[in-house]
């Protein structure tokens, strides 16, 4: 594989607490790469040392053979970055915006209006160019946010968590203007904690927890490690306490969380177990008011192997 990205044991702790512990990866030239984790497990740490923003306490990585620790000033050359504060500003356009950043990136004159006209169309905003920032919704601002990165056309891009706490429409525009990225030949490398979005995007994907890579492969890969079991989700009518110990003996079952309420279980074959697990709770005095199916997917690999949910 031509590498873009390559990460070899890269760390970083705050006092003693390690926020990347370790970390190694590479990624592909016109790969969509995606690090899935929750909220902490040191996706932006990670990332952060990528873009030149913290320095690492060891380990090294190289973005088209630039070392971030020796190399910073050519490594940052070929790199986009879109982080997840919006760093714009808001009395302007969106055209005023991505002009007075093609500047920065040392753009003039009509190369530069062409080439803010061609981000405008990527993310979809082509119609909405003179209106001024402040009127946007957020899902709006963090596409000008992404058209800010690629405005000097880098062959590597950094997305972090771009899609939080937007608006659906805005959140489809954002993940078809990454797959056009990939269309274009660059290399993105994505972080997430929306498992569907890691699948719709991903050429493989690396899965996050507590500063360290504990899977990496495709889709597929990643769900044949749990063997194809089936996620349920039930809710019930009392603690999950009384029937956690009876589920977790059932045949057939891989795997039982709880959390906040909610009890996921993880089996071969769902048509098996559930009669046993509503079995088990009348025999507990408890009832279940809810259960939700779901086929094998990231979630459940994370749930395998984490003990926990994928979103907290």
């Amino acid at each position: 594989m031509d590498q873009a990205i390559r990460v070899q044991d890269l760390r970083k702790a705050f006092g003693s607490i390690p926020a990347v512990d370790g970390v190694g990866f590479s990624v592909g030239r016109g790969e969509i790469f995606s690090l899935l984790g929750p909220n902490g497990a040191g996706k932006t740490t990670a990332i952060s040392m990528l873009s030149g923003l913290l320095r690492p306490d060891s380990g090294d990585a190289f973005l088209l053979g630039h070392s971030v620790r020796t190399q910073a000033a050519q490594a940052r050359a070929v790199l986009g970055v879109v982080p997840q504060e919006v760093a714009l500003y808001m009395d302007l356009s969106a055209r005023e915006n991505l002009a007075f950043w093609g500047k920065m990136y040392n753009l003039r004159g009509k190369p530069l209006s062409r080439r803010v006209d061609e981000v405008l169309e990527i993310i979809g905003l082509t119609d909405r160019q003179k209106g001024k920032l402040a009127s946007f919704s957020g899902g709006m601002k963090r596409r000008v946010n992404i058209g800010v990165a690629l405005l000097h056309k880098p062959p590597v891009v950094i997305m972090d968590e771009p899609t939080v706490g937007i608006d659906p429409q805005s959140r489809r525009h954002i993940l078809d203007a990454v797959k056009e990225l990939r269309g274009q030949g660059m290399t993105v490398l994505y972080t997430t904690h929306y498992m569907e979005e890691a699948e719709e995007l991903s050429d493989r994907i690396a899965i996050m927890d507590k500063g360290r890579i504990i899977a990496c492969g495709t889709n597929a890969e990643l769900v044949r490690l749990i063997g194809q079991d089936t996620r349920i989700d039930l809710a019930l009518n009392a603690e999950s306490e009384r029937v956690l110990d009876l589920w977790r003996a059932v045949e057939g079952i891989r795997g039982v969380s709880a959390e906040d309420g909610k009890i996921t279980v993880l089996a071969a074959d769902s048509n098996a177990v559930l009669p046993r697990l509503f079995e088990g709770a009348a025999a507990r005095g408890v009832r279940i008011t809810s259960v939700d199916i779901r086929e094998p997917n990231l979630e459940a690999v994370f749930l395998h192997l984490t003990g926990r949910a994928l979103r907290d």
